[in-house]
């Protein structure tokens, strides 16, 4: 599946799964809280249709959304960020602040970062986002899809999301 997602590159196949796997260890020690939303990925609506529902609500200010969901979603994948900071970005985060703690210093980790090229809100609380996970700088997932939530205020990434990254590696996890 993921040489099929990267056009048959199999150099960026393997750098995608050595950023995905380091996500594993950390993820696969965390337990079942009942919190997740699921190991489902958003998908691309076909051709010709939107993943908008007719008349579906935005936020009262989209561009501001957004903005917050980039700089989020940019800082969650940053390696620089902490454990702290990610865990305020991240749907559910203090339920999986054990998880994020393991990335702090994980090599693979750190050089692994997302780079958000689209939102597409399907209402008020969700947004769709395409994004590039980048290996090194260099595209690795390129237009990745996965989804923000507002939880208490705050645009996060998804639980769905992570875990979605996390199955690519082909490992299943509590909580996933």
């Amino acid at each position: 599946m993921v040489l099929e997602r990267l056009g048959g590159r199999p150099r960026l196949a393997a750098l995608a799964a050595v950023a995905v796997l380091a996500f594993v260890p950390a993820v696969a020690g965390c337990s079942d809280d009942g919190t997740a939303g699921g190991n489902q990925m958003y998908e691309t609506p076909p051709p010709g249709t939107t993943a908008q529902s007719p008349g579906a609500d935005e936020p009262a200010d989209p561009a501001a959304a957004e903005e917050e969901i980039t700089r989020n979603w940019t800082a969650f994948f940053d390696p620089k960020t902490s454990a702290a900071e990610k865990v305020k970005v991240l749907e559910n985060g203090a339920a999986l602040q054990p998880v994020l703690a393991a990335f702090v210093g994980n090599e693979n980790a750190a050089t692994t970062s997302a780079k958000v090229t689209g939102v597409e809100f399907t209402s008020a609380t969700e947004a769709n986002v395409t994004y590039d996970l980048l290996v090194g700088g260099s595209p690795a997932l390129p237009d990745s899809q996965g989804t923000s939530i507002l939880q208490d205020g705050t645009w996060k990434v998804s639980v769905k999301t992570l875990c979605g990254l996390v199955e690519l590696s082909g490992v299943t996890v509590p909580g996933c």
